[in-house]
């Protein structure tokens, strides 16, 4: 059957209308009890909570906590299954269902959506299509393609991605950088109006195909070659969908306009074309920057009270994760691609100050003590030291041994470079998503980013059980209804009887990241159960080998 694409718009829109409602009348159900230790909970009225014509289900999920995804407080109630769907919620001890799962003293939530993600390319393989490290956290949908890279052509990724099935859903966003380089290389200009008509005829081609929006990396080569014109311009074809444009933005830091002003780049964005803007892996990067989330976050806030759609995501941690070339060297050097890089190595003057410019980015970044490396083919016995123990070692200074590993062929890196004060600041805000920025690897390759493993349990113990810094039902709300509503997702997101039935139940006494700095490859502990599209994919805490997640 034909569905107009201005359904899906219709929708986009509508959702988060569609939330509210749903919100205040959770809010207004009388008897539900907030205190966890009160084993005596009083269940929400299920006259109309029962929306199913019959009382047999697929499975059933019996005295759990629900915490619904809206930030409401937790109550009482069981959850009937059919298929992929929540039937009913409510009182359902007299159901008949081909399997009863006891969630008592268990925390039931909608599967956790992670807004920015780099596993398509694990997914799209056989022996990683599983995301064990993704169910092992209790997400059970990603949204790849982020940074502005990525596949362009997003039918063919969806068929890479379902050809050995996938643990998990995947939504796609639409790569600016990958747009741009496909149509100019990685020329430091204004685009040609016959090379901007053809970029805007790429990004609606990936709305059209299924796209929830725009990713860009302002910050990275090309995208950082593109000025704010031109996002303008790309970002009224989003507009057009509903869609949202989720940015690395063009400086997190102090490179070049400062993270103040690149924030208020994507507002303005916003503010020229209507467009959803979600400022991805929120964050004050080096010192020099440490304290700006309070300046950051009134400008959002300001923008937010225009009536602008302005929204954020961030990892639960103080280190980011990218390459040396992406972290230390200008982005003047790289203009035209890696020979014309190496070219411009073999004149002395520019060589020169390539190195200034390491120099001047690494102690931007607090200096090689807070360089780790987390991946370098050519001597993978560097993976997890860091830069000042390797340069120490080979008797070389840290800025010439980086230059020389990035002729090698680059190197990835983690950098601590956040402040927890920051961290939290961002946190606390009710329009701050979850997302891992994490990639997807073979178990034991390299020493990859922990995040990778434990972002959203690391969020859930650290941040709201050990800190304080928001509440169990806040966090979770990031994790689900927030991303649901701001990307456009109007069936998943929220516990409510006719949504899709992604489910992450977990012990709320032993759920924690085992994943560290120096020993990543760990699975995160504590979910008992995770259903994708109403299928077990973690049952009793063991992984069942199914690969129910869809596009």
């Amino acid at each position: 059957m034909f569905i107009p694409d201005r359904f899906f718009t219709l929708v986009r829109y509508l959702f988060p209308v569609y939330l509210t409602v749903l919100m205040l009348a959770g809010a207004c159900r009388p008897d539900i009890i907030s205190d966890p230790k009160n084993s005596d909970q009083t269940r929400p009225d299920t006259q109309n909570a029962l929306r199913s014509d019959s009382k047999t289900f697929d499975l059933v999920i019996t005295d759990g906590r629900i915490i619904d995804g809206t930030g409401n407080p937790w109550y009482a109630a069981d959850i009937g299954i059919k298929g992929n769907r929540i039937a009913a919620m409510g009182e359902l001890s007299e159901a008949r269902a081909e399997r009863i799962i006891d969630a008592d003293g268990l925390i039931v939530a909608p599967g956790f959506i992670d807004a920015h993600s780099h596993a398509s390319g694990g997914l799209a393989t056989a022996g990683l299509s599983h995301a064990r490290p993704l169910l092992a956290q209790g997400i059970t949908t990603v949204v790849v393609n982020p940074d502005g890279s990525g596949s362009i052509d997003l039918l063919q990724q969806r068929k890479d991605l379902l050809r050995h099935g996938t643990g998990v859903n995947v939504a796609q966003l639409v790569p600016h950088g990958s747009v741009r380089r496909q149509v100019m290389g990685t020329e430091n200009r204004a685009p040609t109006v016959e090379e901007l008509d053809e970029m805007k005829r790429l990004i609606r081609e990936g709305m059209e195909n299924g796209a929830l929006g725009l990713s860009s990396g302002i910050f990275y080569v090309p995208g950082i070659y593109a000025d704010t014109d031109e996002y303008i311009a790309l970002s009224h074809v989003v507009a057009e969908y509903g869609g949202v444009h989720q940015s690395h933005i063009r400086d997190e830091s102090n490179y070049s306009i400062g993270v103040v002003a690149a924030v208020n780049e994507l507002i303005e964005i916003s503010r020229a074309t209507g467009v959803t803007v979600i400022v991805t892996h929120i964050k004050a990067l080096g010192t020099p920057v440490w304290g700006t989330s309070d300046e950051i976050i009134a400008n959002i806030e300001q923008a937010r009270e225009e009536g602008l759609p302005i929204f954020a995501d961030q990892y639960p941690y103080d280190a980011s994760a990218t390459s040396l070339n992406a972290a230390l060297v200008p982005p003047w050097a790289c203009e035209g691609g890696r020979d014309a890089f190496l070219e411009r190595l073999e004149n002395s003057s520019l060589r020169d100050s390539i190195l200034s410019g390491i120099a001047e980015n690494l102690e931007r970044r607090g200096g090689p003590a807070r360089i780790q490396y987390r991946t370098f083919r050519p001597d993978t016995t560097i993976q997890g030291l860091t830069l000042e123990n390797v340069a120490s070692e080979l008797g070389i200074s840290p800025v010439k041994l980086v230059l020389k590993q990035i002729e090698q062929g680059n190197a990835g890196v983690v950098s601590f470079n956040m402040h927890e004060d920051d961290i939290s600041a961002f946190m606390r805000q009710p329009w701050t998503m979850t997302s891992s920025d994490g990639g997807y690897v073979e178990m034991g390759e390299g020493v990859p980013h922990p995040r990778n493993y434990g972002t959203f349990p690391r969020k859930i113990r650290k941040y709201v059980f050990e800190e304080g810094v928001l509440s169990l039902e806040d966090a979770i709300r990031s994790m689900t209804s927030l991303t649901s509503g701001v990307m456009g997702m109007a069936d998943r997101g929220v516990l409510r009887p006719g949504l899709v039935a992604d489910i992450a139940i977990f012990d709320p006494g032993t759920i924690t990241d085992r994943a560290t700095y120096v020993d990543p490859h760990q699975y995160s502990e504590g979910m008992k159960y995770v259903l994708v599209n109403g299928i077990l994919a973690i049952d009793e805490g063991d992984f069942t080998g199914e690969l129910p997640g869809e596009m």
